[in-house]
């Protein structure tokens, strides 16, 4: 029996996000758009893979929070937000873009999970 190909995609194509912030911390939650690709997002949308997606944005911890009855996952990333709204010439310093910069994290999936992927748009 030879192994199912596997397929590279955004993260975006198999979750969503929502993202929050308070003083320079940041809350992303990923939530998956189907139970069958969870084990995916668990195993690949680690904290060290969103501390490298980041980097650039240099947090000083990234503390990931699973929920796995929702299929969803939520991340607390320390400093990046260039101080908060009140300490930062940043044009963002309220960090609600962020989720869009995890969500082009890509993924590597086996190919029979296509029919469980939003296409892109």
């Amino acid at each position: 029996m030879s192994a199912s190909p596997s397929i590279t995609v955004p993260l975006h194509q198999a979750a969503h996000g929502r993202t929050g912030d308070k003083g320079n911390r940041s809350n992303i939650s990923v939530i998956a758009w189907h139970p069958a690709l969870w084990p995916a997002l668990v195993e690949q949308v680690t904290p060290a893979a969103v501390a490298l997606q980041f980097a650039h944005r240099q947090p000083t911890a990234v503390r990931r929070y699973l929920l796995p009855h929702l299929q969803a996952m939520n991340f607390v990333l320390d400093d990046v937000l260039d101080g908060g709204v009140n300490d930062t010439l940043n044009l963002d310093s309220h960090g609600k873009a962020l989720s869009f910069l995890l969500l082009e994290l890509p993924l590597q999936l086996d190919a029979r999970l296509l029919p469980h992927l939003r296409s892109a748009r």
